[in-house]
């Protein structure tokens, strides 16, 4: 007699199709474009525009998502700050933020932003950066993690 058949999993998926970069991961610098500095801890300074590579595999139920710190010690300067979340060239959504502190963001991408199997830049833009007094250096926000995920 065969064994007994399971019924399937809701909404079950094959594979996940996306990749959320953790700043820490060992290959994370693999995706780096532009604007994302030195690992410091699980972390990274970055830049105005910290821009990510990636190869979704699919363009479905895809949402950007983004971890990150606007610290203290930059924030007393720069006060509230707008950050503008990309997927492309296509801005996805704007959020002003009035205080420092941890924050996540997950949007949902529309479906016909992404073509599954071909590179997709993801960036997140701060409006005002941090200037070093000393060094000239700019600083935007630290960021932990990056990416496309599919809830």
């Amino acid at each position: 007699m065969p064994p007994q058949q399971r019924s399937p999993l809701e909404e079950f998926r094959p594979y996940r199709a996306t990749r959320l970069v953790q700043m820490a991961d060992s290959d994370a610098a693999g995706f780096f474009v532009q604007d994302i500095g030195d690992l410091e801890g699980n972390w990274r300074w970055t830049g105005k525009r910290p821009t990510l590579r990636l190869r979704p595999r699919a363009f479905e139920g895809l949402h950007y998502a983004i971890d990150f710190t606007l610290p203290d010690v930059t924030f007393k300067e720069t006060g509230p700050v707008t950050l503008s979340f990309y997927v492309g060239d296509r801005l996805l959504a704007s959020e002003r933020y009035a205080s420092a502190g941890a924050h996540h963001v997950d949007k949902p991408i529309p479906p016909d932003w992404i073509v599954p199997g071909q590179d997709t830049l993801i960036a997140a833009e701060i409006d005002k950066v941090w200037v070093s007094k000393t060094d000239g250096a700019k600083l935007g926000f630290v960021l932990t993690a990056l990416g496309l995920t599919q809830p």
